[in-house]
């Protein structure tokens, strides 16, 4: 009895997540997951099949985040950046927006950092604690402060689940 209480909790309260993230959003397809409390500015584009569990966007900057992508909790993503070549110290009042896209079936693990103007390659995946602060290429499988690529997923067998469209 108290499980079955607690599914119908569950989807009720993901129910309130999801309507709280996409009020704001610009664009977004199908299969929306939203598992947690997240929050996306008014230049956000979802892909179909995403899945969210805690992330948050900060700025005004643009994000595209494409098909099939996943996020683990606690993940930030910033958007723009504060002018310190401006008129005060250590920065004046304007901001500087960057695009930040996220390519097809990328993998962000706990607590990801992503930096204003950086690019993540299709297939990638960023392990958990990163900072990515430079473009990831696809298929890379890249961790650290800063990230960096300690190696790549075998291109092989992520085309052939591709070419099944085999999607979690």
């Amino acid at each position: 009895m108290i499980k079955r209480i607690y599914r119908i909790y569950r989807i009720f309260e993901k129910g309130i997540y999801k309507a709280l993230a996409l009020r704001n959003v610009r664009k977004y397809g199908k299969k929306i997951y939203v598992n947690y409390y997240c929050r996306f500015n008014e230049n956000t584009e979802l892909g179909n099949n995403v899945h969210f569990n805690g992330l948050k966007v900060y700025g005004k900057g643009e994000l595209v985040i494409k098909s099939n992508f996943h996020s683990a909790p606690e993940c930030s993503i910033i958007t723009d950046i504060h002018n310190y070549k401006g008129e005060g110290l250590p920065y004046d009042q304007t901001t500087i927006r960057k695009r930040v896209i996220i390519e097809e079936n990328v993998w962000l693990g706990l607590k990801v950092i992503i930096l204003p103007g950086v690019t993540i390659g299709e297939g990638a995946i960023i392990q958990a604690g990163s900072c990515v602060t430079t473009d990831i290429p696809p298929l890379a499988i890249a961790g650290g402060h800063p990230a960096k690529v300690f190696k790549y997923r075998d291109t092989d067998h992520y085309t052939n689940l591709k070419e099944k469209e085999i999607y979690f």
